[in-house]
């Protein structure tokens, strides 16, 4: 094969796994705006129908460390491939959907096939690229990630109201095909190396079970209140699973998650930073909402409006900064993001009830160019410093770190911001949304300390 022509296969490749990362990122938040009118439609109530978007996310974080393994052991293309097949297959089943709970389990295949899209993706990338273009190519997809969630809410509004829920389901059918024939084609099949290693079935059956409590925990928390014995209870016995997952993988000898991966300093701290970083920024996701809508008394659409100035500066800094860390390293962009990230939650912590939009605007912009700075040359970093025959469970991870700041910002700024409001004034409000930003911006200075301390 010619340098041309494998140049231009790589790209395909690019194509097919940004494909998959779009849709991936598009169904964990299309469904949202789409909730009501199912639930009507459907004649379900709210806190069943609820459970089509829960699932989703349940199914796609608990499997991600599952499907990183499988695909280091056997291929990952084969497992992408199938993925996608899965992720294709199980949209046009919701589109079909005739009752909730049919709806449900479907979602529930089409979190199987998002995860095994978002697990794999990142290592089809590392090893098809070489190390110089490692940052352009991750930073490209996290381009296709940012799109997809920014996409997602506006474009499953625009297909409900103009057509129908079901349409949500039915655009990601061509577009999966699409991908889907160019996986087949161009994603090379890596030779495996020979290995003796099994499946980890007690620590996949953990990870499920921990990811199954910490979405319960943080979806009734502010149902039941954060110090409730309720609440408290299951986190403790979250923390307790941690424990016996992180106690059986030292100790067999083919382990879900490989631990030593983590006694590399640069996949440790970028580990540790990465979650700093998505803590900030779903807490900012969490709270500009509540800011804008009830605060200011701003529409849905003006909000969204002025919560997409972060969307697009993260899109459009995340390809850049990629590419800057394939010239300069990862760890200076890296940490700058960071550092940008924490002083944009301390701007947004000031936030009152005569702050201007265009003071508002420049803070949410500020953490979009800092997230956008951030993931890319931070997720080179954990993928570079992983062995090849880690590339799987290296994706898994990073991915698995994207979830699990996703849940602990939400979380943490629902816990923060709800023990405030309970007292129905304008300034226990504020206060509620200066403390959140405040101990969001005090997370990104931990991580960026972080990022800035690896070699």
């Amino acid at each position: 094969m010619t340098s041309e022509s494998s140049h231009t296969r790589n790209w395909l490749v690019m194509t097919a796994v940004g494909v998959g990362s779009l849709l991936g990122s598009i169904d964990g938040s299309i469904v949202n705006v789409a909730l009501p009118t199912i639930g009507r439609d459907l004649k379900s109530e709210v806190a069943t129908a609820e459970w089509v978007t829960t699932i989703y996310v349940l199914m796609a974080c608990g499997l991600l460390l599952t499907f990183g393994r499988i695909g280091d052991m056997r291929g990952y293309k084969p497992i992408y491939v199938l993925g996608l097949a899965t992720f294709v297959a199980s949209s046009a089943l919701c589109g079909l959907a005739p009752n909730i709970a049919t709806l449900i389990l479907f979602r529930a295949v089409q979190g199987v096939g998002g995860s095994m899209l978002i697990s794999i993706g990142p290592g089809i990338l590392t090893v098809t690229f070489p190390p110089s273009q490692r940052g352009k190519v991750l930073g490209l997809q996290a381009l296709m990630i940012y799109v997809g969630g920014t996409l997602g809410p506006v474009l499953g509004g625009v297909l409900t109201d103009a057509l129908s829920w079901r349409a949500i389901f039915y655009v990601n059918v061509p577009i999966g095909l699409v991908a889907l024939v160019l996986s087949a084609k161009y994603i090379p099949r890596a030779a495996l190396a020979k290995q003796s290693e099994r499946f980890d079935l007690p620590g996949a059956a953990l990870i499920m079970a921990m990811c199954s409590l910490l979405l319960i925990v943080l979806d009734q928390g502010h149902a039941y209140g954060w110090t409730s014995p309720y609440i408290v209870t299951m986190f403790a016995a979250d923390v307790l699973l941690l424990i016996a997952f992180l106690l059986i993988e030292s100790r067999t000898r083919s382990p879900l998650l490989d631990l030593s991966l983590f006694r590399v300093p640069a996949f440790s701290l970028a580990g540790a930073s990465a979650i700093c970083n998505y803590i900030g920024f779903f807490a900012s996701i969490f709270l500009m909402p509540f800011y804008l809508i009830q605060g200011r008394g701003l529409s849905s659409s003006s909000a969204g409006l002025i919560v997409a100035v972060q969307s697009l500066l993260m899109a459009l800094a995340a390809p850049v900064a990629g590419a800057i860390s394939d010239r300069i390293g990862t760890r200076l962009p890296a940490t700058v993001g960071m550092a940008v990230l924490a002083v944009s939650m301390y701007m947004l912590s000031f936030l009152g009830p005569a702050s201007s939009l265009m003071y508002i605007g420049i803070a949410m912009g500020a953490s979009g160019l800092g997230i956008g700075s951030f993931v890319p040359p931070n997720n080179s970093a954990m993928m570079g410093s992983a062995p090849k025959h880690r590339q799987g469970i290296a994706g898994g991870v990073v991915a698995t770190f994207r979830y699990t700041g996703m849940m602990l910002g939400y979380g943490l700024s629902g816990a923060i911001f709800t023990s405030f409001i309970r007292v129905h004034t304008q300034a226990a409000f504020y206060g509620g949304i200066r403390v959140s930003f405040l101990v969001a911006s005090a997370v990104s200075c931990m991580g960026c300390i972080a990022s800035a301390a690896r070699k």
